[in-house]
């Protein structure tokens, strides 16, 4: 069972309490378990209390049945779940409405898919407010959309896995790092309240390329994939009490007395961001309702050992805070909450991270957010969401879901990922590389009860071939590119070979658009649908091309800080004589290709949040003597982006500006001019001789130098800052007391300039 679940759904409780004048002794007993969490004692004290006490008031019996439903709920023991509540239900119909959702839930977790949207449908009579009626209950007509691509993975059981809960893997190193209900070593056996469990901790296996070998050991255990009906699942082989050789304790400093569970890393890995219970000890590490919440914790790996763990800003003792997931560039952390506000049980929400702050949460809004449970977020290296959620449509339990995401919006919604990797019971916790060609997730699936364990999982390719052809020959067209996009934006570029083929793996249910490009001829492009699944294993389609006196325009966009291809940066091809315009949103690749007629100038630009945009003529071009091919490359500046100012260097002790750095300032004055709303830091540091007060003094005088040299070349003064950094960034080790030579040193007397602020610099994009 998925306990950091279950941690964030005791803030449901208050509302369980029902009035009551007097109570059987059984039944305050059940409800003292009850109200200490301790949900198996729980379970058995409300079946005592039904069974047994022969003069039960109706009041009573009601409320022992609710809470009982709610213990095994909490359990995740569905089949009694399903049992409990029919009996609420039949004996009293004009119980809570949440009573027919937790049924409805129930059934369709031991996947009784018509009977679950029978109960769903009542419940949206009862609560026409909660949109999770309607749309389960519909979404239920059709199981179908639910199998689309179920052909395509492969999932196995990983012999990482223990008698107890593992989930929640996380990429570390060469290996997976992971969470764990496993035995405790120690003569001392704590567990958990809630189910009479080990608690939480933080284990490692190091090497998945043998964990992912060993994998089929286990794939008779549970394999699943292969089928589009749903699969049967084999009884695991039972696994051994003692460790695996090769999986230990992650951090003996990280892992407590209390839950340790899901993780993240910087992407240097040498620092994470983890969640714990609340650690404060008596009444100032509990709520008001007397719970430890979740709260999310960084660390630092200083020596092989974690270190300076601190708690994050915007935790709080009256609400949980867990499940962090930070973006490929550290600088936006995606977490989960049911802190007030939301709009649900638990939410998704994000807080951005720069120069060591962190922002104010915000929420992912209602198109990821709904008035059930979204969880265990993971961005993927194209900066896209997964997650699990039990309020969108699925299976059953948690399902996993995947949103792209354009500026932090599911421009496109969201979409289950359907079986294999969803199944009736809990699948959540996934990781996985950017395309989605293989990773891990967690789910409860062999039995439901005290049973999450990590898989993995691989996709198999669903092959779409595309043959390029001249329109009137009918002969194929090698070397031509084949752009394949999606909702303007641009995908993979592959190239066609001697025989005019290239091909793509497809995913279900998406609306491609394929574009053939080749000099000498007029693009062509044709759509293709998977929204209907396609029995056989390879699919082809043929895109024909007309000849043309046309030119093509190819190019890159790269940023100036890297040299790295820019993606989501939109590329327009404007004519100036009709007006009419191209338009794409370049890819990973930062490309982009469009068609330029004869007999008319054209504008290309380039656009993108918080970078430049860069705005270039193209002279028409005269019909029979244009050429087939123009290529472009655009570089673009972006706010928060470093340079170092080469060859500026300061004779020691000097701050005076030397003959070879004003050749370099002059570059910048241009850059300045070109890009008039640019504002900029001059950042400027010395060597680790002398003071640090003399340093610091000396270090603003040679970026205030650098700032007057620029203003008396045009520059506006209010554009420039200017900041001494002194020996506080050294970079190549020159420290105090360490004996370097004066090249060394020189090298630490730089100068760098950071850039503010940008803005769109030209008319057509001054409103966006």
């Amino acid at each position: 069972m998925n306990y950091v679940r279950l941690l964030f759904l005791s803030a449901i409780l208050s509302g369980m309490t029902l009035a009551v004048q007097a109570q059987s002794a059984r039944l305050k007993s059940a409800n003292k378990q009850f109200e200490n969490l301790a949900y198996v004692n729980a379970v058995r004290a409300y079946e005592d209390f039904l069974r047994l006490d022969k003069k039960k008031d109706p009041a009573e019996v009601q409320e022992a049945y609710t809470k009982l439903g709610y213990s095994y709920r909490a359990l995740q023991d569905t089949k009694n779940a399903e049992r409990i509540y029919a009996d609420l239900l039949k004996e009293f119909p004009e119980t809570d409405s949440k009573n027919y959702l937790y049924y409805a839930q129930a059934l369709a977790a031991n996947g009784k898919y018509r009977d679950s949207q029978k109960i769903y449908s009542k419940y949206g009579e009862k609560q026409e407010e909660d949109l999770r009626g309607g749309k389960f209950t519909v979404s239920y007509m059709d199981m179908n959309k639910f199998y689309q691509d179920s052909s395509s993975y492969r999932v196995e059981f990983l012999p990482v896995n223990s008698r107890q809960a593992d989930f929640s893997p996380m990429y570390y190193q060469n290996g997976l790092a992971f969470v764990s209900a496993r035995d405790e070593t120690g003569p001392v056996k704590r567990v958990f309240g809630w189910n009479q469990t080990p608690f939480l901790d933080l284990y490692f296996y190091p090497d998945t390329a043998e964990l992912q070998n060993n994998a089929g050991l286990a794939a008779r255990a549970a394999s699943l994939g292969g089928s589009t009906t749903t699969a049967e699942v084999a009884e695991a082989t039972p696994l051994e009490d003692k460790p695996l050789s090769k999986t230990e304790l992650f951090s003996r400093t990280l892992n407590t007395k209390y839950h340790e569970g899901p993780m993240t890393f910087f992407k240097d890995q040498t620092r994470i961001i983890f969640t714990r219970n609340n650690t404060a000890r008596g009444k100032n590490g509990k709520s008001t309702d007397g719970i430890r919440k979740l709260k999310l914790y960084i660390a630092e790996n200083t020596k092989g050992s974690w270190q300076k763990v601190e708690e994050l800003p915007f935790c709080s003792n009256d609400y949980s805070v867990g499940h962090p997931a930070l973006s490929p560039d550290d600088t936006k952390l995606y977490f989960v909450s049911d802190m007030p506000g939301g709009f649900g049980g638990t939410d998704i929400y994000v807080v951005e991270y720069k120069d060591g702050q962190w922002s104010s949460p915000v929420n992912m809004g209602k198109e990821i957010n709904t008035e059930g449970n979204e969880m265990f977020p993971f961005i993927d290296e194209n900066n896209n969401l997964y997650f699990s959620s039990d309020g969108h449509e699925g299976l059953g339990g948690l399902d996993l879901f995947y949103a792209e995401l354009r500026e932090g919006v599911a421009f496109k919604g969201v979409q289950n990922m359907g079986y294999p990797i969803n199944s009736e019971k809990d699948d959540f916790g996934l990781i996985t590389t950017k395309n989605r060609t293989s990773g891990y997730f967690s789910s409860n699936r062999k039995r439901g009860v005290s049973d999450d364990n990590i898989y993995s999982f691989r996709r198999t390719c669903k092959q779409l071939n595309i043959f390029v052809y001249d329109a009137k020959t009918n002969e194929p067209i090698a070397v031509a590119d084949v752009r394949v996009i999606k909702a303007g934006i641009n995908q993979d570029l592959r190239f066609t070979g001697i025989d005019g083929k290239t091909g793509f793996c497809v995913d279900a249910n998406i609306d491609y658009e394929f574009k053939a490009i080749k000099e000498g001829y007029s693009p062509n492009s044709i759509r293709f649908s998977t929204m209907t699944q396609s029995e056989r294993p390879v699919m082809t389609v043929s895109i024909y091309l007309e000849k043309s006196e046309n030119t093509l325009v190819k190019g890159t966009v790269k940023t100036e800080v890297n040299q790295e291809p820019a993606p989501g940066v939109t590329v327009t091809l404007r004519n100036e004589k009709d007006k009419s315009e191209q338009q794409v949103v370049t890819g990973k690749d930062g490309k982009y290709e469009f068609e330029m007629k004869p007999g008319a100038p054209y504008t290309l630009t380039t656009q993108k949040n918080r970078y430049t945009a860069n705005q270039e003529q193209i002279p028409k071009m005269k019909a029979g003597k244009n050429p087939k091919l123009i290529e472009k490359q655009q570089g673009i500046y972006g706010e928060g982006d470093v340079f170092e100012l080469k060859n500026i260097y300061y004779d020691l002790n000097k701050f005076f500006i030397r003959p070879d750095a004003a050749h370099e300032l002059d570059h910048l004055a241009t850059l300045l001019r070109k890009y008039p709303e640019m504002k900029i830091e001059l950042r400027s540091h010395t060597d680790s001789r002398a003071s640090d007060a003399y340093n610091m003094q000396l270090s603003e005088n040679r970026a205030r130098a650098a700032v007057d040299y620029l203003v008396n070349r045009g520059i506006e003064p209010a554009r420039l800052n200017s900041l001494g950094l002194g020996e506080s960034e050294i970079l190549n080790g020159c420290t105090d007391d360490i004996a370097c030579p004066e090249s060394k040193h020189q090298k630490n007397r730089r100068t760098e300039f950071r850039i503010v602020s940008v803005q769109r610099n030209t008319p057509e994009s001054a409103g966006k």
